[in-house]
């Protein structure tokens, strides 16, 4: 059984100011520049706890939680609360709301069959939100997970909510607007409970959070006496059904630093895929890609030239790609990009993230790192839908790093929880 609790949220009171002043996009979309931006905004922004520009980060986000706790800058709630979240966005001239559940989920290890990754992660990540963990005792930021709802009684109850005053309405700086509304009756969350009991979750986004956390509750648990009700047996997390219209993935684009686009890797290219020549815009390499939705394409870009790949209906291709990429998720542009392109014809070796390999979330943004010189080539690709992410996740199978990108982000600053030794959920 999946097991969610209420818990008392830790907030920013009014003395903090303005909230959009004070939230910021989760640590690791924050590069120097936006950390410049957010500190700026106010003594109290939230990217001073998540991403402290002092050396020792860690004890720099520390004192400052206990110091505006002792202000009153920030708050624990006195009664514990589920709370339902809902982003309204615009994607494309369309507007888009996604709403979900927040709420506390017990942290289970990958191999009970409750909550399974989808994607590999990086060990550098996951050792920085440990040490954060180790030392300010809070989840910061939530997981965000998905969860089948084919009988729609959680898309009832957050429908529900809903209808009632928001404790929390704020706009982000990528123009979403964030509410939230608690919910503290009792006999509502145990309904709530029962309804997601049956279900089982796929980590969309925080998977280095997670498998921090699961660290850092095993730490906690062979320091001493404990039970099943300790905070640290639970993380802070957002859950959306995957039958919610606006749960939307946008593709996650690979940029290399040390590769060049030599003549001799575009005829390694020529093996495998069909190689068209496109202007190098933005424009034509989002138009190839759209055209060739599903297709197995992807653009290259290298600056003053771009291409489109097309994998090949050859016999000797498919053999290739049966014998040399992941057996179950060798359906995804994402894993031969991986196995055929970066491994075989590129012999890249393993990638180190910021080190070797960059992500971009738009085409734009791709193209002008690379036009900066912060990358060499940059490898385009279509995004994964939400469903077929929880599919091949319950089937224990792994997409490469930073496959998908969950659309939008969870804000940070909404809330933290305590998950101190004493604290009980």
């Amino acid at each position: 059984m999946v097991d969610i609790r209420p818990f008392k949220a830790i907030r920013y009171t009014q003395k903090a100011g303005n909230p959009e002043n004070l939230i910021t996009q989760p640590y690791d979309k924050i590069d120097p520049e936006m950390q410049k931006e957010y500190y700026a905004k106010s003594p109290y922004n939230y990217c001073r706890l998540i991403l402290p520009m002092e050396q020792n980060k860690y004890e720099a986000a520390n004192q400052r939680i206990m110091q505006w706790l002792k202000e009153g800058i920030m708050a624990k709630e006195t009664k514990p609360a589920i709370f339902v979240s809902r982003q309204e966005f615009s994607l494309d001239g369309k507007k888009c709301e996604r709403t979900g559940l927040i709420a506390a989920l017990r942290l289970y290890d990958y191999c009970e069959n409750m909550v399974f990754p989808h994607e590999g992660t990086y060990k550098a990540p996951k050792a920085d939100r440990l040490n954060m963990l180790r030392n300010v005792q809070k989840d910061f930021e939530p997981v965000f997970l998905i969860y089948q709802d084919q009988e729609r009684k959680t898309i009832a109850f957050l429908e529900e909510t809903a209808k009632t005053k928001p404790i929390i309405q704020v706009t982000d700086s990528l123009q979403v607007r964030h509410t939230v509304w608690k919910v503290t009756d009792p006999e509502k969350i145990r309904q709530l409970q029962v309804s997601l009991g049956a279900k089982t979750m796929v980590i969309t986004d925080g998977h280095h959070r997670y498998e921090s956390a699961l660290a850092y509750r095993d730490e906690m648990r062979s320091k001493g006496s404990w039970t099943e009700d300790s905070a640290f047996n639970f993380h802070m997390s957002y859950m959306v059904p995957v039958q919610e219209e606006g749960l939307v993935v946008l593709p996650t684009h690979r940029l290399l630093k040390e590769y060049k686009l030599t003549p001799t890797v575009l005829e390694g290219f020529k093996f495998f895929f069909e190689v068209t020549e496109i202007k190098p815009t933005v424009e034509a390499i989002e138009n190839f890609l759209t055209e060739h939705l599903n297709e197995h394409a992807f653009c290259v870009f290298s600056g003053t030239n771009a291409y489109g790949l097309t994998l090949k209906h050859d016999k000797a291709v498919y053999d290739f790609v049966n014998a040399n990429v992941s057996k179950e998720t060798k359906i995804f542009d994402v894993v031969i990009l991986r196995d055929i392109v970066f491994k075989h014809i590129l012999r890249t070796g393993q990638l180190s993230m910021d080190e070797n390999i960059l992500y971009a979330r738009w085409t734009r943004e791709a193209v002008e790192k690379v036009n900066r010189g912060e990358a060499s080539i940059a490898f385009l690709v279509n995004p994964i839908n939400a469903k077929t992410v929880a599919e091949i996740a319950q089937q224990h199978e792994l997409l490469p790093e930073k496959s998908t990108d969950f659309y939008p982000k969870m804000v940070s600053g909404l809330m933290m929880t305590d998950i101190s030794a004493s604290e009980k959920l």
